[in-house]
């Protein structure tokens, strides 16, 4: 019999992780999204994933984001990537570190997986800097 304070704990746990790391606005989406049919699933990557993995202490989610995105490059995951390219900014994994771990994507598991990664990055990048120049914009010129 499962113990359910555990899983629990774990859940709450992967929640505060998976908000650090991603941010709440995505967070909030997934969770406004979920239905009775992938609720087991959400639950499951929130204790698994957010409340396991990306919550232990060997690791910085720095290193975390870095082995992630390179993991993801490598399999192809592209809207993964994306999104963690954008939760960069949460996880201190600079532009640099990224180009680092798609470098050993393209040798260790390919260069068309890389070059397919550094396309996602590099377009992500630049959605993330027009969102931060519109938002310096508009703390200019309140409205």
């Amino acid at each position: 019999m499962a113990d359910t304070s555990t899983a629990s704990g774990r859940y709450a746990n992967g929640l505060e992780t998976r908000r650090a790391v991603l941010g709440d606005a995505h967070v909030d989406r997934a969770q406004a999204n979920q239905t009775a049919f992938d609720e087991p699933f959400q639950r499951l990557i929130t204790e698994s994933a957010w409340g396991t993995v990306w919550s232990g202490q060997e690791w910085s989610k720095r290193e975390r984001s870095m082995v992630t995105i390179a993991l993801l490059a490598a399999l192809g995951h592209d809207d993964e990537v994306a999104m963690h390219i954008r939760a960069t900014a949460n996880t201190g994994a600079t532009r640099e570190d990224i180009r680092e771990a798609l470098m050993h994507v393209a040798i260790y598991a390919g260069v068309p997986a890389a070059n397919h990664a550094f396309k996602i990055a590099k377009a992500t990048y630049a959605e993330m800097d027009a969102a931060n120049t519109a938002g310096e914009d508009n703390e200019e010129h309140p409205a």
